[in-house]
Parts: structure tokens; sequence; C-alpha cells
């Protein structure tokens, strides 16, 4: 996907500390990339080195996770909105586009809600509009509900947050297991090793339970909540296949990204699922694509 380009870890003053950001490549137009609930900026580690040969991509750790870890709650979409808004004047002059995976297409949503003079256009990958709640889960319960259905939505990956792994190789055996994980990415390794913090035999995956529990109320279609325009130009890349790389259970059905965010530009990625859109080499192509282009066909 394109030659060696420079990697540096850098850092971001924000409430609280110091926000942890990954940067690749060093000239052109500025992209800020946002991942998942319980993920880290080496979410992009295929799609860094690829866009980093025509841009400076800015990758974060959102705070709770990976290096920005241990910065302080309160969590949520509007707090890592100003997060994101902090990156963006560090790094540009103007407006930028702003690259949102999964939970972080819902931060790039809300940060061009937020902060639209700081926005160009949205790239959401899998993620952004809001999410139906699983069957059988009540949003009326409460916190504990939409706990529930974080869990359902994310399954094993949300409780490993709680486990503690004895060496590296028994967190790896978890994620070799996973469905969405065979055959096995080529962004998982560089990925899954960024995860862990900890000493043997107390190993944990970086991501804070309670950030993760907070962020995902966020996410759902709640009742009251109603379709609405972003407001700058967006595109928004479905994986046909889920968590669980079903086909018949995408995280996002066909048009629900539309109905809900009207006005965005929808597009498959054939062959992929929510992991390896971004993960995977012929995912990671295709959103390169779809950020220099708008389209993640090949050309």
């Amino acid at each position: 996907m394109g030659d060696q380009v420079a990697y540096r870890m850098d850092s971001v003053p924000v409430r609280g500390g110091e926000l942890r950001v990954g940067v690749w490549g060093e000239d052109g137009p500025v992209l800020v990339a946002v991942h998942g609930i319980t993920s880290s900026h080496l979410a992009w580690t295929l799609i860094g080195p690829e866009l980093g040969r025509d841009h400076r991509v800015v990758a974060v750790d959102l705070r709770g996770r990976g290096g920005s870890r241990d910065l302080p709650g309160p969590y949520g979409m509007a707090e890592h909105a100003a997060d994101i808004a902090a990156v963006v004047r560090a790094y540009a002059d103007g407006p930028v586009a702003l690259i949102g995976h999964s939970m972080g297409g819902f931060v790039a949503a809300e940060t061009a809600r937020r902060f639209p003079d700081l926005v160009e256009r949205l790239i959401l990958v899998d993620g952004g509009a809001p999410l139906p709640l699983p069957p059988g889960v009540d949003a009326a319960a409460g916190p504990a509900a939409l706990e529930e259905a974080i869990a359902t939505t994310v399954g094993a990956v949300f409780a490993r947050l709680s486990m503690t792994f004895p060496d590296r190789e028994s967190y790896l055996a978890l994620w070799r297991q996973h469905p969405s994980f065979d055959p096995w990415p080529d962004g998982a390794d560089a990925y899954l090793d960024y995860d862990l913090v900890g000493e043997q035999p107390l190993l944990r995956a970086a991501c804070r339970m309670e950030a993760a529990v907070r962020d995902g109320q966020d996410l759902y279609a709640l009742p009251g909540a109603t379709p609405a325009p972003l407001p700058r130009p967006a595109v928004f890349l479905r994986a046909p296949r889920g968590m669980f790389d079903d086909p018949d259970a995408p995280l996002y059905t066909p048009g629900r990204a539309g109905e809900w965010l009207p006005g965005v530009t929808e597009h498959d990625v054939p062959d992929v699922n929510h992991y390896t859109i971004t993960l995977g080499r012929e995912g990671a192509s295709a959103v390169a694509a779809a950020v220099r282009t708008g389209d993640p066909a090949p050309r």
C-alpha cells in the first residue's frame, strides 16, 4: 500500500492532561483519525502509512484508551469532540477532514456539529449513524440496559476489559477465536500488541471499562431520537459483514446511514467485516481511496 512514511507518537494538551496521538506523514493536508469504542490509534496501522504518503494523518487515542487511558472522565461524545477540536487546532490552521471508524464515526460527527469551523468533511467508516438496540434490550431500563446492549453488540471484545492475561500469547489467543479475525488480518499484530498494559501475569486491555460503558450510551437510537443531517459533506463506508463476520448481521443494514444522517453518501466496501474494513489490507485500501476520491472503489 505504499512506501514507508515517517511515524511518531505525540501528545496534545486537553482537559486533565495530554491526549496521545500517532502521526503518519509530514506533508500534505491534515487528516484526523478516530478509532472505535475499545480500540486505539493503531486501528489505523495500515491506513495511516498509506495516507501518510500525501497527508499528515493524526490518529488519536481517545480519552480512557491506549496512551490516553489515564485522562480523567467524564466521557461521552461531547467530551471526545472537545478533545478532537484541541487536536485539530494543534496540527492545522484551518478545517480538516475527519475519519472515524465505529464509535469514532460518532465522535467525528459530534465534532462537526459542535465545531463546524474546524471540519471540512467527514469519512465515516461503519459508524456514526445511531444503532438500533439489540432485540429484548429496553432503553427505558436505564444505564444497565445500555451496558447490556453494548455487551451484546461487541461481545467478548467488550468482556475482555474486565479480564487479566498472564502473557501476550493468552491475549492473542482470545482474538484468534474471534470469527472476524479468521483469516488473521494484516493489521492485527501491531494493533493488539499496543492494546495491553501492565506487567505479566496481570496484563489487561488498555481501554477502561467505565469509558466504554459511558460512551456506548451515546451510540443507540433511543426513544425521541430523530434523523439529523450533518453540517459538513460526509461519506459513509459500510461493512457488509458485522462484528462477528456474519453477513446476515451487519452493524448497519443498507440505507440506515442515509436514513439517520440525511444527505450522507453511502458506499459498501465489498468482502469486509466491521474489523477488517480497517485492519484488513483490502478494506484499508478502500478506506484510503475514499479519503482521496470520495469513493472506495479502486481506480
